[in-house]
């Protein structure tokens, strides 16, 4: 069923779930454990929470901000907010351990912009928050999950042009930004995705959409809005595995995915990359991923190596090819933009390198790969403009506008920042690409092109040179241009991460192989090479290269690794955390 727009909340989508019974979200633990909790049960403990924030002195529009794992209660924060008219406000967990200070200032400074009353998070991330929490100062404080005491409340559907959440968008260049959608923007982009993945898996034909997989981190779009409350529209049960837990051991992905007989599941391109180099045979006896029939791909730009691999490596255990689906999106869409064909084998074309440096494409038998991401999804359009506004004909390289039902409605509190890119209705992404034969391909960000000698070099193809290159890091380098100083001309910089195994006694050879590579494949020679201990290398909450903000922190003489995580220095933080929260026993 798909939910009409007339009256749709997403309080009213949960109670519709609820009302049919037999779906729910199913949480795994570390050792993939089941918690099932279904939706008629969600909605309830959901009321309660309603109840307990309403006693607490939380009214309509205000800002609850959750700073939790994927657990239950998050559900319960996020939709009892909701149903008082509150506005959820999801931020991430510090899971980065080694980088405290970068997240104290972020959080403190998402805090403050969101102008949160209330921060809900567990005991344990309580513990290390006190410094954000304090950079913020809610007036209501913070309180744990396990101090909200349930209340009665009367379900109230709410309206769907009042505001339903904040979500950040990744900060790949810039600081997040605060993106402000309705109730009906957001099922708006819901619809727009059921309605592609019904046309092409019909009930009647596959059966009921009866089963998903996620382990995408509940405060990014494509965790919260593409996987649990799409689970919920439909309603069909989804099964959810903390992040930190894939990261450490992959397989539980596909594991999960075969013991659930799990129909959709979607992840970033690393993802892909990390099951095909790390899943070993041994982790993954009697796994079936035959059921899995869209496999989308987005978040970060997709590779066609990285796809090939994954269908390869894969293809033994039963997973189909015509499963894999890149996809576009943005936070400021809600979610999603455009989708590959679900029923076809992912396409990528090869285009004349030099062409592409000129601003357009063209076919070329050897080149760069790049790969499709579909075409609008319905309801939405799609426009290349160049720098005068104009928009251009297929094949030329310009700046890919938006337009569609679940178009942000603003920058929270920021006028100036949302009038740059919003216009009667157009968004501007900031992301360059091109239309070919109907289909859109990415060439980079606007912010993070390379400009040498009047040519645009889209620092992903730079970086991709050096993918698997002995002794760097997979996916642990950065291309990025700088003028310096006494200069009026930009350069090239790569920042890379050394392996593991490595140690600083060859930093010095492996800089110059790598340049020495990157000259080979693109006629430029990097003005330095920069070799650095993992982890050095920026990065957003959902794991995506931050190649400004470590370009600007290298000039500064800021840039360093992560911190040890030891007890000691953990016990400290707790010190501060207590004490800026003021805590004294």
């Amino acid at each position: 069923m798909v939910i009409p727009m007339d009256d749709a909340t997403l309080c009213s989508m949960l109670k519709r779930a609820a009302e049919q019974a037999d779906s729910g979200y199913r949480f795994l633990d570390t050792r993939e454990k089941a918690i099932y909790i279904g939706y008629d049960k969600l909605l309830e403990k959901a009321v309660q929470f309603a109840g307990a924030f309403s006693r607490m002195g939380i009214q309509a529009e205000d800002r609850i901000a959750l700073i939790l794992p994927t657990c239950p209660e998050f559900f319960y924060v996020f939709f009892g907010a909701l149903l008082i008219g509150g506005i959820p406000v999801p931020l991430y967990p510090p899971v980065r351990l080694g980088r405290l200070e970068e997240y104290h200032r972020q959080t403190g400074r998402m805090l403050n912009i969101s102008r949160a009353r209330l921060v809900v998070t567990n005991k344990l991330i309580k513990r290390i928050i006190g410094r954000s929490v304090a950079k913020a100062s809610p007036d209501l404080g913070i309180i744990t999950v396990d101090k909200i005491k349930p209340a009665p409340f009367a379900f109230t559907a709410g309206k769907p042009d009042a505001l339903a959440l904040i979500q950040f968008s990744s900060g790949t260049t810039v600081d997040p930004k605060p993106v402000m959608l309705t109730h009906r923007q957001v099922i708006a982009n819901i619809q727009a995705i059921l309605k592609v993945i019904l046309d092409a898996y019909p009930p009647e034909s596959y059966g009921q959409y009866h089963s998903g997989v996620s382990w995408l981190p509940l405060y990014h779009d494509m965790g919260l809005i593409g996987c649990a409350l799409l689970a919920v529209s439909r309603p069909a049960d989804l099964t959810m595995i903390p992040p930190e837990l894939f990261v450490a051991r992959p397989a539980v992905w596909l594991r999960a995915i075969s013991a659930y007989k799990s129909f959709i599941s979607p992840a970033p391109n690393f993802a892909y990359s990390l099951c095909a180099d790390k899943i070993r045979d041994k982790e993954i006896e009697g796994v079936d991923l035959s059921h899995w029939h869209i496999a989308l791909n987005g978040a970060e730009p997709v590779t066609d190596a990285s796809l090939e691999k994954f269908i390869e490596r894969f293809a033994p255990y039963g997973f189909q090819a015509h499963a894999l689906t890149p996809v576009y999106g943005l936070s400021e869409a809600a979610l999603a933009v455009t989708f590959s064909d679900l029923k076809k084998r992912f396409k990528y074309k090869t285009f004349d390198p030099e062409a592409l440096l000129n601003g357009r494409a063209q076919i070329s038998k050897h080149g760069s790969n790049l790969v499709s991401v579909g075409k609008p999804l319905p309801g939405y359009q799609l426009e290349i403009r160049n720098q005068y506004g104009e928009n251009v004909q297929e094949g030329i390289i310009g700046t890919l506008h938006v337009k569609g039902p679940s178009i942000m409605e603003a920058y929270d509190d920021n006028r100036d920042a949302t009038l740059k890119i919003l216009k009667n209705g157009w968004l501007n992404t900031g992301d360059k690409g091109f239309i070919w034969e109907g289909e859109l391909y990415l060439y980079g960000r606007e912010k993070d092109l390379i400009i040498i000698r009047g040519r645009n070099y889209a620092p992903q193809i730079i970086e991709m040179a050096l993918h698997h290159f002995p002794g760097i890091r997979k996916g642990c380098v950065i291309a990025a241009g700088y003028v310096p100083e006494g200069d009026n001309c930009e350069k090239l910089i790569i920042f890379c991460e050394r392996d593991k195994k490595g140690d600083k006694s060859g930093d010095k050879q492996l800089a110059q192989k790598a340049s020495a590579e990157i000259a080979g494949a693109f006629a430029i020679r990097p003005e330095s090479v920069i070799v650095m201990e993992p982890g050095t290398i920026l990065r957003t909450s959902s794991g995506k290269l931050r190649r400004g903000p470590t370009l600007n922190q290298y000039l500064a003489g800021t840039l360093a690794p992560p911190k040890q995580v030891t007890i000691f220095r953990m016990a400290a933080e707790m010190m501060r955390s207590r004490i800026a929260l003021g805590i004294t026993s």
